[in-house]
């Protein structure tokens, strides 16, 4: 049985202008034990999906199972097996971090827990924190809490949407260590977020969302391995020829312009000389999952590339 199914999950928002269809007929499994990431641009679906796994919003059509409880008809056995961290920082104004987390477990019917709640305290770098308002912790410090909450009734599901969106580097390092943790531990991990290093680094899967639909769905190791191509990586100061420009990715000085082959990293290299353009650092490597993703929201990607049977 698997640990969350979608099954011909659609939604469908009135707007205005009409019509919004959010999610068309989403079908997907995740496996106990698993972590699972989901990725997509902004708007694809990916946070009304998880609110759909929530119960914060309900299905157009289909319906969702978490560890067999529908998330509907069985509303409070499937909630007790979820952990959310939501994008948006929610806290109580009231309340210390400690009080915070009893309250939590007290949602949840857990008594006794002050042994745990100190565990993620420390986990989570928050053990400095814990008598300390809400209202007086910095953004990243609310995020942690989030955190603390989403996992003080030790859910066998951990859902976390963007849970590092304008952290620091430190938070990341110490969430995923912990995360990653409790997956061993045989935890369920979804995550949703837009660094997609940490996507490459932690899932073991990923499904990608582009308009409402899955376009992509397979092992990490097997959408990097069947991706066309390699990457001509440098950096420069100067402009780029225009040809080479509209196929670029430039962050900053550092430019990367794919190339089916040798003969087109050579075409690439030829370009830049004859434009007199200067470059430094130049690699050619493989792609990583961010080139990945790129090709499939484009609609370039390989035909060779192993769906799990969802067609491009």
């Amino acid at each position: 049985m698997p640990a969350v199914s979608f099954q011909a999950i659609s939604k469908t928002f009135a707007t205005p202008k009409g019509p919004f269809q959010a999610l068309n007929q989403v079908n997907l499994d995740i496996e106990e034990g698993e972590f699972f990431g989901l990725l997509g641009p902004n708007g694809a679906g990916k946070t009304t999906l998880i609110s759909i796994l929530a119960g914060l919003a309900r299905a157009s059509s289909g319906r969702v199972l978490v560890q067999g409880s529908d998330v509907q008809a069985d509303f409070a056995e499937a909630r007790r097996k979820l952990g959310v961290v939501p994008q948006e920082l929610v806290f109580d104004p009231f309340f210390n971090v400690r009080e915070s987390l009893r309250i939590q477990s007290g949602y949840f019917g857990v008594k006794n827990n002050d042994a745990w709640i100190d565990e993620l305290l420390e986990n989570l770098g928050l053990t400095d924190k814990a008598n300390a308002n809400m209202r007086q912790l910095s953004g990243g410090m609310k995020r942690r809490v989030l955190v603390a909450q989403a996992l003080v009734h030790k859910p066998p599901i951990i859902v976390l949407d963007e849970p590092t969106a304008g952290v620091d580097v430190e938070l990341r390092q110490t969430l995923w260590h912990f995360v990653a943790r409790l997956n061993k531990e045989g935890h369920t991990v979804l995550l949703t977020t837009h660094y997609l290093e940490e996507a490459e680094a932690l899932c073991g899967r990923i499904a990608m969302l582009k308009s409402g639909q899955i376009v992509a769905l397979n092992r990490t190791s097997e959408l990097l391995q069947a991706a066309s191509g390699s990457i001509l990586q440098f950096k420069t100061d100067a402009a780029l020829p225009p040809a080479l420009a509209m196929a670029a990715r430039v962050t900053g000085r550092i430019v990367q312009l794919p190339a089916h082959d040798a003969a087109e990293i050579e075409s690439h290299l030829a370009a830049l000389r004859v434009a007199g353009v200067e470059v430094h650092d130049m690699e050619i490597r493989r792609p990583d999952l961010e080139d990945v993703f790129l090709q499939v929201m484009s609609g370039t990607s390989a035909s060779n590339i192993p769906l799990e049977g969802v067609a491009l």
